[in-house]
């Protein structure tokens, strides 16, 4: 009885065994092969360059010709698949950092660079008011500081010698005919004679050959118009004279300037010449009218100029720091924040109350520059957190994971969508490319195409709000290829070169 028991075991325990061996057997090579060709069918591949190519099989970008890579679909993407999820770890290496977004009232500071220049209303020409020769000149070169009624020439003119006798002859006839008299004396009086000269001449009795030029003004001659020797006519410049207790500095402001600046506003400068000095002045006027060649307008400062230190044509550097009172109380964000694409800039803002980092693109509208920040005039509110370095490193993965980014508007709020579609189009050489491509592009909406030659294949990119593959379709056919739904007329065919011709 217990042998018979024994038998019956070992028998049950070899069923067992040979159950095992037939129903687990390793799977052969083919199974492990379609295993294996059906998770790289499950995956999708895309272009690290163009994230917007979606493909359900390995091979080659059909823009760049890179080699695929597969879509990292994690449990995220799920989750949110507009976010982009991050692991404190990854943040910490991209050094990505960010920053709450707060109101400010914004300050621009204006840089303006200009030229210490003469005040125009001090300027004098000093003239002779009377024809004659210049015999002697007692201020001979340009520099020269001279004073009101300093002598600056001799001149004879016979004409004044005329005129001289004719009051000493008056003079000898004062109290009978005190008419010619005074006459004789406001003739001289014209030709800007001083009294003490003509006192002295009634005086002396005795005609001066040369009469001396008196300055009409003080300050530094700035130009001598006259030798010794020359001969002058009524009105002729001798001398001009700038008076420099008082100067002008010209500062030149772009067109960009100019909404930012005001007369009255204060602006601090200091000169170049002049190191540890600085000056201070208001803004009295700006040229209304821009200058054609250097595209500035002038903006004036008033100052005084105690001790001559300030000359004309020293350089001067000022800054006006001008309150925005139309951006009062709006939001202020870090330059770095923000990424620029084409006409529009966008910014990368983190999800609160998240255990792990998660970041949403958003697009942004801005207002001026403010230094090393911008003025955010729509698209953020304060309290939120965006990214103020590192932002492209997050753009980065962001295109690698197929989430919105700057080349691939998918957010919803972007102002458009790309898409991408690759279709048959026939064709045999370079001159087919050139013009199946330009066909393409031509279409409102595409951004790209590019036809391959070997595969007779054209990707185009294009965006879905403004065309659709019907209408591309139909604009390669009009210039005489056929296109996979459309194709070309015998008229557009008939007009290929010969080595264009694709038909058999």
């Amino acid at each position: 009885m217990k042998t018979k028991v024994v038998l019956y075991f070992v028998i049950l325990i070899l069923g067992i065994f040979l159950g095992w061996l037939f129903f687990h057997a390793p799977q052969s090579g083919n199974e492990k092969h379609d295993q294996v060709a059906e998770a790289l069918r499950s995956k999708i591949w895309t272009c690290a360059m163009h994230p917007q190519i979606r493909m359900d099989k390995p091979g080659k970008c059909p823009i760049c010709a890179m080699e695929l890579i597969p879509l990292n679909l994690n449990s995220s993407f799920g989750q949110d698949a507009g976010g982009l999820h991050m692991s404190k770890e990854a943040v910490q290496l991209a050094n990505v950092m960010t920053s709450v977004v707060s109101a400010q009232n914004p300050v621009k500071e204006v840089r303006l660079y200009g030229k210490v220049q003469a005040d125009e209303r001090l300027l004098q020409n000093q003239a002779t008011h009377i024809t004659g020769r210049i015999e002697k000149l007692l201020v001979n070169f340009t520099g020269e500081p001279v004073c009101k009624g300093q002598k600056l020439a001799q001149i004879y003119s016979p004409e004044l010698v005329t005129a001289q006798q004719e009051l000493l002859e008056a003079v000898r006839s004062k109290q009978s005919q005190p008419e010619i008299y005074e006459a004789a004396r406001e003739k001289l009086h014209q030709w800007k004679l001083t009294d003490g000269q003509i006192s002295e001449l009634e005086h002396s009795g005795q005609v001066q050959p040369n009469m001396d030029i008196l300055s009409n003004t003080g300050g530094v001659v700035t130009a001598r118009r006259v030798n010794v020797g020359d001969y002058v006519s009524q009105g002729s410049v001798l001398y001009e004279v700038s008076d420099l207790s008082h100067v002008w500095v010209l500062f030149d402001a772009y067109e960009s300037d100019l909404p930012f600046l005001k007369t009255g506003d204060k602006i601090d400068f200091t000169i170049e010449s002049l190191p540890g000095s600085s000056y201070a002045g208001i803004v009295k006027f700006i040229d209304p009218v821009i200058d054609p060649v250097n595209r500035v307008a002038k903006v004036r400062v008033e100052i005084g100029n105690p001790g001559a230190k300030l000359k004309p044509e020293m350089f001067a550097t000022g800054i006006v720091k001008a309150n925005l009172q139309q951006y009062r109380n709006k939001l202020v964000i870090p330059r770095s924040a923000v990424l620029w694409t084409g006409k529009r800039s966008v910014v990368y803002i983190r999800e609160a109350k998240t255990d792990e980092p998660v970041f949403r693109i958003r697009e942004i509208e801005l207002g001026p520059v403010i230094g090393d920040n911008y003025v955010v005039t729509h698209g953020l509110k304060a309290g939120e957190e965006i990214v103020v370095q590192g932002a492209f490193s997050v753009d980065a993965a962001s295109q690698l994971e197929g989430k919105p980014s700057m080349m691939n508007q998918q957010e919803k709020g972007m102002r458009e969508v790309s898409e991408n579609s690759i279709f048959d189009v026939s064709g045999n050489c370079d001159l087919c490319k050139e013009r199946i491509e330009k066909a393409a592009k031509s279409v409102d909406g595409v951004q790209n195409a590019v036809w391959d030659m070997k595969t007779k294949k054209i990707s185009v990119t294009y965006m879905k709000s403004r065309t659709t593959l019907d209408t591309i379709q139909k604009a390669i056919a009009t210039t005489g290829h056929d296109a996979e739904k459309f194709k070309a007329s015998d008229e557009n065919y008939k007009q290929l070169p010969e080595c264009c011709l694709y038909r058999k």
